[in-house]
């Protein structure tokens, strides 16, 4: 019984595709729908492998260990170029030092406000263990190290 049905279809597509009046056109017009999937199937097949490779790659990003330490005078070099970037910080009146990854900040600003704000971006830095801000405004005394 499959047999005989195989069959039909296919002595019904022959008759479909090669009719005298309008085979012509409907094979050409399956040809182009043809064309037209095998291009998709093309395109959608480069996407996935993109998106293939691109998940490939976080998961290697995602299993890499983390950067070690860095020590105390590249830390130092990164804060200072961290919170320097400012015109309107004053790079003379700034020391930046570093001692196990904490960073003391030690000077003297006229703005109260610029000081915090030095402080915040100190912390943002990556590796800054902690931040002792030893910064004053004139006229106040200079606050001591924390022992």
């Amino acid at each position: 019984m499959p047999r005989f049905a195989f069959a039909g279809a296919i002595g019904a597509a022959l008759a479909y595709f090669f009719d005298p009046d309008n085979g012509r056109k409907r094979r050409k017009e399956a040809i182009k729908r043809a064309a037209k999937a095998f291009r998709q199937t093309g395109r959608k097949g480069q996407v996935i492998g993109a998106q293939a490779q691109g998940l490939k790659k976080k998961a290697t990003h995602l299993k890499e260990q983390e950067k070690p330490q860095p020590d105390d005078v590249t830390l130092a070099r990164k804060v200072e170029s961290e919170i320097f970037r400012g015109a309107d910080v004053p790079k003379g009146q700034i020391n930046v030092n570093v001692e196990d990854g904490v960073v003391y900040l030690r000077g003297e600003l006229e703005q109260p406000d610029l000081i915090e704000d030095l402080e915040a971006q100190a912390r943002k830095v990556q590796g800054v263990l902690g931040v002792e801000n030893l910064l004053h405004v004139p006229g106040e005394e200079a606050p001591a190290k924390a022992e």
